[in-house]
């Protein structure tokens, strides 16, 4: 027998009617969308949602995140409000005799922000951790301090790429002590950290999430069991991406959608290990690091273009970006530009790219997998962009109207624990972008967040990420004040003043304005998560 649910008395984000209050799901699809009187004559059975004012509007999508290690966050040493060093070692120091005798990992420290303009050393790691295993990653996630004992679970940390006896690993040796400490974590540690991170990621509105797993970065079975999670259907779709070359045989066992998402190109600005034309402003000695050229891209592109399976790769460096742009040429030559860009493949983070690049990938297929987060913790003038990069070279990262005005598909993601999950904030940062005329318009930002997610995995029919007669009922509820309009001169408008302008609603995402509240989020029409009216925000 069909369950009906009605939902009235809100405003619903919907392009089928622009003034529709109600909408009707009939077994996890959106059935109709229209007025309240309407609604309840058309579904005089139907189980009833009063909505009470609030706003409805397709759930978001996360397209790339690291659940275990954001999840760990969550009851784990989280760095990312340390102010200074001496902050960050008391902070270490209070969690070690909270904790004793357990595997510290802690994530978000930047010292570009302290007044110190340094890491602490491995000894004031030692000193303030009384001999524990510590991993403690920056917060790209590009390099790591440790302390030594972890060192001893990771011996081949040692005299390798990236080595440091001092300070942070980055490169292949921040690989291995990566690693050690994630093996070092029990089971039970990683499906708590993993069910944590979804039950958080839906309280934020979000319905599915791109997890970019590999053998760097979470290991398969971390992948598997976060999967298996997923399929329970009572927390967000994880949508899993393996970044690794030429592993055909282990996507298809792990049933992946691609060979993508964290298979590095190069690294990140923060860590100075994103591959640069010219050498850093801050460190002239290095120009980051290249870990797969032209060739090794191309033969990538052409393996996964043959067997169905979409690719990508994370790049961010110009140097990179250009490694990038050759393989897919390389690619097109062998394989024909309509099959290669039929498989949408994608490009993670894709900073440094300038509007000759962006139309070549636009004509490629490429789907652009973006964090607006970045640019609003680093970007401008004088933020840590600026200070690694130079303000010439640090304000000309993520050019968001350049992507969308070249065809890319843009989907919009966190990283966490990168930047956290908050799709509100991620949309109103790509609005106003710290760059004049890199950021695009409220709806295509929105659009980013939502159905571009579902894009770049391969849901291309028209309807999933959107409130239409057809779609999955995927959406969330918020709570919000005064709503606003974009208008078709994309201009925005205060909503009372043209309540019929013909496109549906968004918050008002001005600077400081307080963003929604999730009441609700479903996923084909299975709620995730109900807000708990006494719950603290």
């Amino acid at each position: 027998m069909s369950e009906t649910t009605l939902l009235l008395g809100g405003r619903i984000h919907s392009p089928a009617d622009a003034d529709a209050t109600a909408m009707a799901v009939i077994d996890g699809t959106i059935a109709w969308v229209g007025s309240d009187r309407v609604g309840r004559a058309l579904h005089p059975e139907a189980e009833i949602v009063d909505l009470g004012g609030a706003f409805v509007a397709p759930a978001f999508v996360d397209a790339h995140v690291h659940a275990t290690s954001s999840g760990l966050l969550i009851n784990g040493l989280d760095l990312t409000g340390c102010a200074s060093l001496t902050e960050f070692l008391h902070a270490l120091r209070d969690h070690v005799e909270e904790h004793p005798g357990a595997l510290v990992w802690g994530h978000g420290w930047d010292e570009t922000w302290w007044p110190e303009r340094r890491p602490p050393s491995r000894a004031e790691i030692d000193t303030a951790c009384g001999g524990a295993p510590v991993y403690l990653s920056r917060i790209d996630v590009h390099s790591a301090l440790v302390s030594s004992a972890l060192i001893d679970r990771a011996p081949l940390a040692k005299d390798t790429e990236g080595w440091s006896p001092d300070g942070p690993l980055t490169r292949v040796s921040h690989h291995h002590a990566r690693s050690a400490a994630r093996e070092s974590l029990s089971l039970q540690q990683r499906r708590e950290a993993q069910l944590a991170f979804l039950r958080h990621a839906a309280s934020q509105g979000v319905a599915s999430v791109h997890e970019c797993a590999g053998p760097d970065i979470s290991g398969a079975d971390d992948l598997r069991d976060l999967m298996e999670l997923s399929a329970r259907g009572d927390v967000p779709e994880v949508i899993g991406y393996w970044g690794e070359l030429g592993a055909l045989q282990t996507a298809r066992e792990l049933g992946v959608r691609g060979l993508g998402g964290d298979l590095f190109i190069d690294g990140a600005v923060g860590s100075r290990t994103a591959a640069l034309g010219e050498p850093y402003t801050d460190d002239p000695t290095t120009s980051g690091v290249l870990y797969l050229d032209a060739e090794a891209v191309a033969e990538h592109l052409i393996d996964c273009t043959r067997q169905g399976l979409q690719a990508g790769f994370h790049v961010i460096g110009d140097a990179g970006v250009a490694e990038a742009c050759e393989g897919f040429r390389r690619a097109a030559k062998v394989l024909g530009v309509p099959a290669l860009a039929s498989m949408r493949h994608r490009l993670e983070h894709l900073e440094m790219v300038d509007a000759e690049q962006a139309a070549e990938l636009g004509s490629f297929g490429v789907v652009a997998s973006v964090q607006p987060s970045f640019d609003a913790a680093w970007g401008g003038s004088s933020d840590m962009y600026a200070r690694r990069l130079g303000v010439q070279r640090g304000t000309r990262l993520n050019p968001f109207s350049a992507l969308a005005a070249n065809g890319i598909v843009l989907a919009f993601g966190s990283d966490a624990p990168v930047t956290p999950v908050d799709p509100w904030a991620s949309v109103r940062a790509a609005v106003h972008h710290r760059t004049d005329g890199f950021g695009i318009s409220p709806r295509a930002a929105f659009t980013a967040h939502t159905r571009g997610g579902w894009r770049a995995a391969g849901f291309d029919d028209g309807v999933t990420g959107a409130l239409v007669p057809g779609a999955p009922a995927t959406y969330a509820v918020w709570e919000t004040g005064d709503l606003v309009v974009t208008a078709p001169d994309s201009r925005v408008q205060r909503w009372s003043t043209d309540p019929r302008a013909g496109v549906p609603p968004l918050p008002d995402l001005s600077p400081g304005a307080p963003l929604p509240r999730c009441q609700r989020t479903v996923l084909r029409g299975k709620a995730l998560y109900i807000r708990d009216p006494d719950e603290e925000d």
